[in-house]
């Protein structure tokens, strides 16, 4: 190896390439890496790695300086995926080296010298989904030297795919404890320094966001690669709707009147009572549900997804796609649980998830389309669509929502009093459910085991602790192009029905993991499987609903495996409530429904995340 310059500084303008198979240039120099010492830097096509040079003992003295062995062939790299800036700093002071002495101080001198800094991350080594900033500095006497590693690092960078360019970024003042211009003020350097450029909308009232996402042109939208939500769950939705009410333009999915009141065509509903099941004819509901069975990124335009006449999702001037193969939303947290951010990076960090989006970190999600029908029972039959990224629910759910709009200005803490007060009342509603069977080739024996009466499996029949697979970083649950759903216009679909008085329903689109139930109200949902996880918890002793809510606040726990609760994978579900009125929770948002229906479509949307790490 070629030594190109020391610590004195020389004749080092040129800097030599070493191809590697003709193809790849490599480029080394000796530089000093600030608070370490002397290096030899190595430039390649995948990144930087430097091994430290013996400077101050040499090799030949086998006794340490300063009672402080030096490990000259120790090696540290640094890939360019996991770098997100480099900048050139100019003239300034590097630390040459820093050695402890037997009473802890510092040793060592500062030099001034030209000086690049390269900008990146390190995972912590106890929590993995934790990113932490790493920043390196290397200097060296000669400016063309440190001019031609930046160049070439510079130069690197740009040929990494799939980052973002531009942003908007929505800023909601008053989420959670009030942080959110803080947290957004933390962060706003790392975006300056990936060179992304970023126009920032602080929200000055409810549905600011909606209003901005909703009559956007899609020759603006184009213009960025993402948007950005500085807050909680609720602002993302906010947005998230926005943009889907104007953009995605599909068919609903069916009425709970479409099979209830028909029996003309081929068809079966399983009737789940107290401790029977009834078989009644259906029918089938022929082309009007958009489910999504394998949805690719590059099927962007399939025609699934459609207008009420069954044209392709079109526009006037340039077009915008979904699912779109670029667009991502991205949620840096600063709400009241950030359940969102949690199943998407593993924790609840601005830092890591800011670090996700300027790396272009991408993961799909699915959505379900919420479709209310009747406001009440004798209202007039009229569609209103919400979507949902995380979960809805009725019932507990829903006057816990309901409840804590009275408290608003006890902050984050009105959840848990509301909570309190709803479950105190231990009230139960009566509803109507029926959901689309979900049929593979390893569940069509336990299937062909409920037609025939048998019921303890769908209630017992739930994974073991050991046996759950959580959603992870790469996972193969997500990725997977198979889909064990069946056709809803063929043979062998089926719609069960569950009716009686329940303390609560709720449909979980990711497993909604949060500081207050650590594995979420479903272990192992995925990010973008393509199904609803229904939770049927029927009316039941207090006690027994205590039990069941004190697993879900443990860790480890199995709030699932209990008599008065149903759990069922499914892609799409119908609710009627038999009471005059009655209220959702549609991702933390009130939703007055009296008949109500929904669908979940795969991989609808992309986050700048990578899914939890292991």
């Amino acid at each position: 190896m070629e030594r190109n310059g020391d610590f004195s500084g020389g004749d080092n303008k040129s800097l030599p390439d070493v191809q590697i198979n003709g193809e790849n240039p490599v480029l080394t120099s000796n530089l000093f890496l600030d608070h370490v010492g002397e290096v030899v830097l190595t430039i390649n096509s995948d990144g930087l790695s430097w091994n430290l040079v013996e400077s101050i003992c040499k090799e030949q003295d086998e006794s340490p300086c300063l009672g402080i062995k030096l490990a000259s062939k120790s090696e540290t790299a640094i890939k360019f995926s996991d770098v997100y800036a480099v900048e050139f700093i100019d003239w300034g002071l590097v630390q040459e080296s820093i050695l402890g002495n037997a009473r802890g101080c510092l040793l060592g001198h500062a030099s001034e010298m030209y000086r690049f800094t390269v900008h990146g991350f390190h995972r912590s080594k106890n929590q993995p989904s934790l990113w932490a900033p790493c920043v390196y500095t290397f200097g060296h006497k000669d400016m063309d030297t440190c001019q031609l590693c930046f160049n070439r690092i510079t130069a690197c960078l740009n040929m990494v795919t799939g980052r973002p360019k531009s942003l908007l970024v929505f800023v909601h003042p008053k989420s959670g404890k009030g942080n959110g211009c803080r947290t957004w003020e933390a962060v706003a350097p790392i975006f300056s320094r990936a060179k992304i450029k970023t126009k920032v909308m602080v929200t000055q009232r409810a549905g600011q966001a909606f209003d901005v996402m909703s009559s956007i042109t899609n020759e603006d939208l184009n213009v960025y690669d993402g948007v950005i939500a500085v807050g909680g769950d609720g602002l993302f939705n906010e947005i998230l709707n926005g943009l889907l009410s104007s953009k995605l333009k599909a068919s609903y999915p069916p009425t709970p009147t479409d099979f209830l009141h028909s029996g003309e065509k081929d068809g079966c509903i399983m009737l789940h009572e107290s401790n029977k099941t009834v078989a009644e004819a259906s029918d089938h509901i022929e082309d009007t549900s958009p489910l999504l069975p394998g949805a690719s990124l590059d099927d962007s335009r399939s025609p699934k997804f459609r207008t009420e006449e069954g044209c392709c999702n079109t526009d006037q001037g340039p077009s915008f796609s979904l699912p779109n193969k670029w667009f991502r939303f991205g949620v840096i947290p600063a709400g009241s649980t950030d359940a969102v951010v949690i199943c998407t990076t593993g924790t609840r960090d601005p830092v890591t998830s800011a670090l996700h989006i300027v790396l272009g970190k991408r993961v799909c999600l699915d959505i379900a389309q919420v479709v209310r029908w009747k406001t009440t029972s004798t209202s007039k039959e009229e569609p209103c669509i919400r979507y949902a990224a995380t979960f809805s629910g009725y019932g507990f759910y829903g006057d816990v929502i309901r409840e804590s709009e009275k408290y608003r200005w006890m902050g984050p803490k009105r959840y848990d009093y509301a909570g309190t007060m709803v479950f105190l009342r231990h009230r139960s509603y009566e509803a109507e459910i029926a959901y689309l069977e979900v049929k593979s080739e390893e569940s069509s024996s336990a299937s062909e085991e409920v037609i025939r009466g048998s019921r303890k499996r769908a209630l017992w029949g739930l994974p073991k602790n050991s046996e759950r697979k959580p959603c992870r970083i790469n996972c193969n649950v997500c990725t997977s192009t198979s889909h064990p759903m069946p056709a809803h216009n063929g043979e062998g679909s089926r719609w069960l029905q569950s009716k009686g008085r329940f303390l609560s329903i709720g449909a979980a689109v990711i497993s909604c993991r949060n500081e207050r139930a650590p594995d979420g109200l479903v272990a192992d949902a995925h990010l973008s499987d393509g199904f609803l996880h229904l939770i049927l918890v029927k009316d039941c002793p207090h006690a027994l609903y205590l039990w069941h809510l004190t697993q879900l606040a443990k860790k480890g726990g199995n709030p699932l495996n209990f008599a008065f609760v149903e759990h069922h994978k499914t892609t799409a579900f119908t609710f009627t409530s038999s009471g005059e009125e009655s209220v959702w929770n549609v991702d933390g948002e009130l939703f007055q429904a009296h008949k109500l229906s929904a669908q979940v479509f795969r991989g609808l949307v992309s986050l700048f995340a990578t899914g939890p790490e292991v």
